[in-house]
């Protein structure tokens, strides 16, 4: 067992209040236990966002694609606290001014690995954070194979096209902030350009909520999203190397997953 697996969880109830912990190893048994957890999405000036494809030597869902950082808060941390510190582990990211990262959805879903039998049962908070074109990044390559830049729009479409190559919760976390933005624009001409809290977005926690045949769900006591399918490896957009710094590459002439 890893270190990371030894670490601690916050457990959740149905609406995200804290119930306890447990380890990272045993939230993660089937039938897995709700804890809290964290999906970053890093956005660059021109709308696109930032994934990762998941190091093979993952314990869950190995070489899919994600979004740009996923992880747990220590219980009782701050998420965006937790964030930071795994964009930094993760991808090398040390800014001069920390980045500012805002939560734009809930998610709550369970999935199932098929390959490594472990699940995912997660109260997932998407949070936002903007970064200057031509960011460079140091990932970990036990964390992280590939980087590369995508809108949301194709994003969400690839994903309808060959979900097999994605993990099973990034079209959810992938929804909420296509919410989000959808929000930030038909306020902009009213307000000042900002992404809209929690609160106000699709899938926010609520006591209403419920999840969808589409995979999509709120943070509620009314229903889980559930998700699973085989792993899958794709074509090369960026390699990450053993030492030293590198761009992600921009999408729009790369080869993508499902795509001929």
């Amino acid at each position: 067992m890893t270190v990371r697996e030894k670490e601690l969880v916050e457990l959740v109830d149905a609406l995200g209040a804290g119930t306890g912990t447990a380890t990272v190893a045993d939230a993660h048994e089937a039938p897995g236990l709700l804890h809290r957890a964290f999906s970053v999405f890093l956005r660059d000036p021109s709308g696109k966002v930032l994934l990762q494809q998941r190091a093979a030597v993952k314990t869950r869902f190995p070489l899919r694609w994600g979004n740009t950082c996923c992880g747990h808060p220590a219980p009782g941390e701050e998420t965006t606290v937790s964030a930071r510190r795994r964009l930094t582990e993760e991808l090398g990211i040390e800014p001069v001014e920390p980045i500012s990262l805002r939560e734009v959805g809930v998610y709550v879903y369970f999935a199932a690995d098929p390959v490594t039998g472990r699940v995912e049962r997660e109260f997932d908070h998407v949070l936002l954070g903007e970064v200057p074109a031509g960011i460079e990044f140091q990932p970990d390559p036990g964390e992280v194979a590939r980087l590369r830049w995508v809108t949301v729009s194709e994003l969400l479409a690839e994903i309808e096209r060959a979900p097999e190559g994605y993990a099973p919760w990034l079209g959810g976390v992938a929804r909420q902030l296509a919410a989000a933005i959808t929000e930030e624009s038909a306020g902009s001409a009213s307000r000042p350009s900002t992404l809209p809290g929690p609160a106000s977005l699709p899938g926010a926690a609520s006591g209403s909520g419920t999840a969808s045949a589409s995979g999509t769900a709120s943070a509620s006591g009314s229903g889980i999203a559930s998700a699973s399918g085989s792993g899958a490896a794709f074509a090369e957009e960026f390699t990450v190397p053993a030492g030293g710094s590198a761009v992600a590459a921009d999408d729009s002439a790369a080869e993508r997953p499902g795509g001929q």
